[in-house]
């Protein structure tokens, strides 16, 4: 039989080896947390289905499991994007490939990935009942942007080139956010927007808008989004650029085999309706590049682009604004 001292001896020792458990368990906990790095990431307009990725890994934990832990925000346009990032408030940004430019031009960044290809997340709508029926009633008329200088300032510049026009033969007006675009052109300030689809589809699902061009049936060698890391992260922690690269990756593989899943985050992420969202699904999944490589004849045009938008006097040296080092092998 135990003697009282034995007992209180045992109970000592159980409590100690409880405390002992206690304490290995908050240094596991303590060590977890201190290994997450913290990546902060910005995306050039909130609702833009090309960007879902890093929502998509944050919100099922795919960053995490790599020791991320993810910080988005969302901006009017690249040009306030490459303001947040210059002034150290980012550490990735998730852009419009036309940015690439500003990396020639001294923005402390470079591309990392190439994000989408075809412009398939830009189309230009107007009014369902308005002026414009044609693509012919454009001329003298006024298409909204985000930016100056953005992708989709190009993509109307372009579209106005197209019919002969030259670059100003349709008026663009920079409003910034896609809302804003939508409210100025319910209320006829503009004739039309070029901007991303969440907000193209859900002016045509209110029976507001309607479709007029779909860039991404006229450009096909192109890269509509790039993901740019900052310098000060690429120099202080290269390996967190990989590791968010792969974790991106690794998310883009989720959204395509979780249809679901990723219409449900898209549908409340973007503010959008299921059904807007759905079809974000259906027609931009294909968007997405799976490796992050660069297309050559897609950085050609690109290159065009820096010219023709005036943001270089010639076209750079492509390569000394991209790199591949921190793509998966």
């Amino acid at each position: 039989m135990m003697g009282k001292s034995q007992g209180r001896a045992c109970t000592a020792t159980r409590i100690g080896a409880l405390l002992i458990g206690v304490l290995l368990v908050g240094v596991l906990l303590a060590g977890t947390a201190q290994a997450q790095t913290k990546i902060r990431v910005g995306k050039a307009q909130a609702q833009t289905f090309a960007f879902l990725p890093a929502d998509i890994g944050a919100e099922t934990g795919l960053f995490k499991k790599r020791g991320l832990d993810i910080e988005i925000s969302s901006f009017a346009g690249d040009a306030r994007l490459l303001q947040a990032l210059t002034a150290d408030a980012l550490d990735i940004a998730l852009g419009g490939g036309p940015t690439l430019a500003f990396v020639a031009k001294g923005a402390p960044m470079l591309a990392v990935a190439a994000l989408a290809d075809a412009p398939g997340t830009i189309m230009a709508v107007v009014l369902k009942d308005g002026p414009v029926k044609t693509e012919d009633d454009l001329k003298g008329r006024t298409l909204s942007v985000s930016t100056a200088g953005s992708l989709t300032y190009w993509l109307a510049q372009q579209l106005s080139r197209s019919h002969g026009w030259g670059t100003d033969g349709i008026k663009i007006a920079t409003l910034g956010a896609s809302a804003a675009q939508a409210a100025a052109l319910k209320t006829n300030q503009i004739d039309g927007i070029v901007t991303e689809t969440s907000t193209v589809f859900r002016l045509e699902e209110d029976g507001v808008g309607r479709i007029l061009v779909r860039f991404g049936d006229r450009i096909r060698d192109f890269h509509v989004h790039v993901i740019y890391a900052s310098r000060k992260l690429i120099d202080s922690n290269p390996d967190a650029v990989r590791t968010f690269l792969a974790g991106w990756l690794e998310s883009v593989q989720y959204m395509r085999d979780h249809k679901e899943q990723t219409i449900d985050i898209a549908a409340r992420v973007s503010d959008v309706s299921r059904s807007v969202a759905s079809r974000n699904y259906q027609e931009l999944m294909p968007i997405f590049n799976l490796t992050g490589r660069f297309n050559p004849r897609a950085l050609d045009v690109l290159s065009r682009s820096f010219v023709e938008l005036g943001l270089l006097p010639d076209a750079p040296d492509m390569s000394k604004l991209y790199t591949e080092a921190f793509l998966p092998k």
